[in-house]
């Protein structure tokens, strides 16, 4: 056993090395590519800048400390108005899976919302609560709540019968049968709501901040479309992505490794 796992430990290793080297590799290519067509003449600075202007734009953002208020002003936004969100979505997935008439009435109501484009919400938000932090937050919330409603609902409605007849001949009844058994029976199936829920919410926040202006980075493309500098929209749009793909490999690809381990899904 010890002689197998001394094995395959270095054939990790090596398959993580190869898959690094190949995305390390596929973007120095990518880049070579825009700056050879940023130099090509095809279109003038003003319309595509190289990427080497973007990384002079995204340096000067960071040095004047621009970049990183705006950041932490949206990373807050995203906080409050997911927190929100999968709270009143883990209830609402809870009661649409477990409660027919609920799925009934409630379920198909947000199975339509769901189709909903985010930046329908923004002329209600501004209607509603007006130019403020308030408005933004909305929109947030109700672009991400309805995703995570819904991969609760089908975590829930997953949920093998069998597991749910032996936690009620043990007893389990209630507020304990959900948070014993049906969540955690669950739990892969509401990961990618929550996954995709956040990728709604950080969408919506982008959409959300144009409703007033404020320092962040939803402005800051606002300001750089108004100015015509492309670099700084390129250079705040390559930052959200960095934000993205980071939040996703610090929170959510670790939680998400652990429970296909807990339930043997991992090859």
């Amino acid at each position: 056993m010890a002689k197998a796992i001394s094995v395959s430990a270095p054939r990790a290793s090596r398959a993580t090395l190869i898959s690094w080297s190949r995305r390390i590799i596929f973007y120095i290519a990518l880049f070579a590519l825009w700056e050879l067509i940023s130099r090509s003449g095809i279109w003038p600075d003003y319309v595509l800048p190289g990427p080497l202007a973007v990384l002079n734009s995204l340096v000067t953002g960071f040095a004047g400390g621009l970049y990183l208020q705006a950041a932490l002003v949206s990373l807050q936004r995203l906080a409050i108005g997911y927190g929100i969100s999968l709270v009143l979505g883990l209830v609402l997935g809870l009661l649409i899976g477990r409660v027919r008439i609920i799925e009934e009435t409630l379920g198909s109501l947000i199975l339509g919302l769901q189709a909903l484009p985010s930046v329908c919400w923004l002329p209600l938000a501004i209607l509603w609560l007006g130019l403020s932090e308030q408005a933004i937050i909305f929109v947030v919330v109700m672009g991400a709540l309805f995703s995570i409603t819904l991969g609760v609902d089908a975590g829930v409605k997953n949920t093998s019968p069998v597991y749910l007849k032996a936690a009620r001949n043990m007893g389990s009844h209630g507020v304990a049968l959900y948070t014993q058994v049906i969540l955690p029976a669950a739990l892969p199936a509401i990961l990618n709501g929550l996954k995709q829920g956040w990728t709604f919410a950080w969408r919506s926040l982008m959409a959300g901040e144009l409703i007033f202006f404020t320092l962040s980075l939803g402005n800051l493309l606002q300001t750089g479309r108004d100015l015509n500098d492309v670099a700084q929209v390129m250079s705040v749009m390559i930052l959200i992505i960095v934000i993205g793909v980071a939040i996703d490999l610090l929170i959510f690809a670790p939680f998400e490794r652990n429970v296909r381990e807990r339930w043997g899904l991992t090859q």
